[in-house]
């Protein structure tokens, strides 16, 4: 289901962004979400980008492949909720800044890196580190 350019619609948008931050909180690359789901990798690229609609039934699929639920693709639209909640989740993928350190590959690599090491203390170590080093104190 490719579109033109300029025809992508923000659900479509924040599923796609949905996906790739999941596949990298895994570890994964694309091709081996897409061996997992018996699709290409550029098929993968597509849904990424939102270039290509992703059917129900391959949103299914992924989210087995990724281990989580479908409802976290949609994790974060706006919808029906209590007033006090509307306005926190009501925040669209578009409003995300691009300088956004959350948004960034790197920086979730690095959780995932971080968070996947053996110990406690490990982590506490790499974070006095960083402390140290962005001259803060611990």
């Amino acid at each position: 289901m490719a579109r033109k350019a300029g025809l992508i619609n923000s659900v479509d948008q924040h599923i796609a962004q949905r996906l790739q931050l999941r596949r990298v909180m895994l570890g994964l690359t694309q091709t081996d979400l897409a061996r997992k789901c018996g699709v290409s990798f550029q098929q993968i690229q597509k849904y990424e980008t939102a270039g290509n609609r992703i059917p129900a039934a391959r949103l299914f699929d992924l989210s087995q492949a990724l281990e989580t639920s479908v409802a976290f693709f949609f994790s974060g639209l706006p919808g029906n909720f209590p007033p006090e909640t509307k306005a926190i989740r009501s925040m669209r993928v578009s409003d995300v800044k691009e300088d956004d350190p959350l948004s960034k590959n790197e920086s979730l690599q690095l959780i995932n890196l971080y968070w996947n090491l053996p110990s406690d203390a490990q982590r506490k170590t790499i974070m006095d580190m960083l402390k140290l080093l962005n001259g803060e104190d611990k």
